[in-house]
């Protein structure tokens, strides 16, 4: 089993953050703060800026202003890990679960470095972590669109990031493999990691969620999940219909 180096010393902070796609405010003066082992969910409706949010924690868009702050998780660990909404993967290459494990490694490693004895021992622990170990030589084809998952957060997990976002992890995946990922994220929650998913199921969001973080541009609502789901901050996510939203599953 394999665990996050100095996870327990991460924490995200984010300052006024402003960012602009295209003339369009995406994101609107959000401030909010996530602690080392803390599971919080990310929900809000479509065009919310929940996908424009990881990207600008991940340091894949600027901000026009305000700050994002990753707390000491560039010291030891392998600081933070991206899995997308639509992974840039080519299907129709015969890629197995291992190949795609092994590229977190390949991001830790110099160009010139091959794969050692143990990142191939901790491309194994992370395959087994998610309980895909028996699958380790299928194709990506082969696999369920929760396996499919389950791989990928395994390869964030082959990086030992203390911190990792997951936009839409649970879209396309069953409730059955919704749980098994639940409880694999949890895991790692114990451990130490910052772990925040993005989606747009807002039922069941207490028994899976440590906080929650309501987005429509900007922040609506931050905190325990039974504190801040007031018919207030539902009708300010989705409108009218958002008072007919059950968020307790």
């Amino acid at each position: 089993m394999t665990s996050a180096p100095n996870a327990q010393r991460a924490s995200v902070s984010l300052r006024n953050v402003t960012v602009e796609l295209d003339g369009h405010m995406a994101l609107n003066d959000v401030t909010f703060d996530v602690d080392a082992g803390t599971l919080m969910g990310v929900v809000g409706p479509n065009g919310a800026g929940k996908s424009t949010l990881f990207n600008a924690i991940a340091g894949l868009l600027p901000v026009r202003q305000g700050e994002v702050t990753l707390h000491r998780v560039d010291q030891g660990g392998g600081a933070l890990a991206y899995v997308p909404q639509r992974e840039s993967v080519n299907w129709r290459f015969p890629v197995t679960v291992t190949d795609v494990v092994m590229m977190g490694r390949r991001c830790r490693l110099k160009w010139f470095q091959r794969p050692g004895k143990r990142d191939r021992e901790l491309v194994k622990a992370c395959i087994c972590r998610v309980g895909l170990w028996d699958l380790r030589a299928a194709l990506m084809t082969e696999l369920s669109g929760g396996q499919r998952q389950r791989v990928f957060v395994a390869r964030a997990l082959a990086q030992e990031a203390s911190v990792l976002l997951l936009d839409e992890a649970f879209s396309g995946v069953d409730v059955g493999a919704q749980e098994g990922l639940v409880e694999v994220l949890q895991s790692l929650r114990d451990e130490g990691c910052i772990v925040m998913l993005a989606t747009h199921d807002v039922t069941n969001l207490a028994g899976r969620f440590d906080e929650v973080l309501c987005l429509n541009c900007e922040v609506c609502a931050c905190g325990p999940p039974d504190l801040v789901f007031t018919s207030q901050v539902m009708e300010k996510l989705y409108g009218a219909h958002g008072l007919r939203l059950n968020v307790d599953g």
